[in-house]
């Protein structure tokens, strides 16, 4: 796969390039070894494309987490503790919120990596929520969001979301105080022409 769009969230990519130059080059190698075309393997079953051969996220998704261990990338997993102390007075849940946790997909040296080819609101719960998350737990200080531009979503099934959308929303929502430097790597497997 190709990286063919860079945007820097609240200075990401300068403060990434200048601190974190080593995790920012494994990122960019494991980008160049995923092998797009053998996750092509995905028949539609979507009546705007029946039987059209598509790119699988879950296929990507598990070819990325492969080249990232390999590199000594491992997921991050933090156990939720919910509180009852916000219910209403008198009202007892019939049940219980166990086991829940929180996953950042990848974490070396204080920088966070996920890799979303999903929904749209995901996109934005990583860098707008998740990310500051983890940093607050002192997990993170910098993340990278991997996400498919637009001609590469389209390939997928409907409802991918893709770059060129979450980079004009983040532009638009502007930067908060709470959020974290962010490198949005926009990535595709589809051959381009350069201009």
């Amino acid at each position: 796969m190709i990286i063919a769009g860079i945007y820097s969230f609240n200075g990401g990519e300068e403060v990434i390039t200048s601190q974190y130059p080593t995790e920012l080059e494994e990122v960019k190698q494991v980008i160049a070894a995923v092998d797009s075309a053998k996750c092509k393997t995905k028949t539609s079953r979507e009546k705007t494309m029946p039987g059209r051969t598509l790119y699988s996220p879950r296929d990507l998704n598990r070819a990325f987490r492969e080249e990232f261990k390999l590199r000594g990338w491992k997921g991050h997993k933090v156990q939720c503790d919910y509180s009852t102390e916000y219910y209403v007075p008198g009202f007892t849940p019939n049940t219980s919120p166990k086991g829940a946790f929180r996953e950042m997909d990848f974490v070396k040296n204080r920088v966070g990596v996920e890799v979303q080819f999903g929904k749209y609101a995901f996109m934005v719960y990583n860098v707008c929520a998740k990310m500051t998350i983890f940093h607050k737990l002192g997990v993170i200080d910098v993340g990278i969001e991997i996400v498919p531009i637009k001609c590469f979503a389209e390939e997928m099934s409907t409802g991918v979301s893709y770059y060129e959308q979450f980079v004009w929303d983040l532009e638009h929502r502007g930067v908060a105080d709470i959020d974290i430097p962010v490198l949005v790597l926009g990535v595709t497997g589809l051959k381009y022409e350069a201009n």
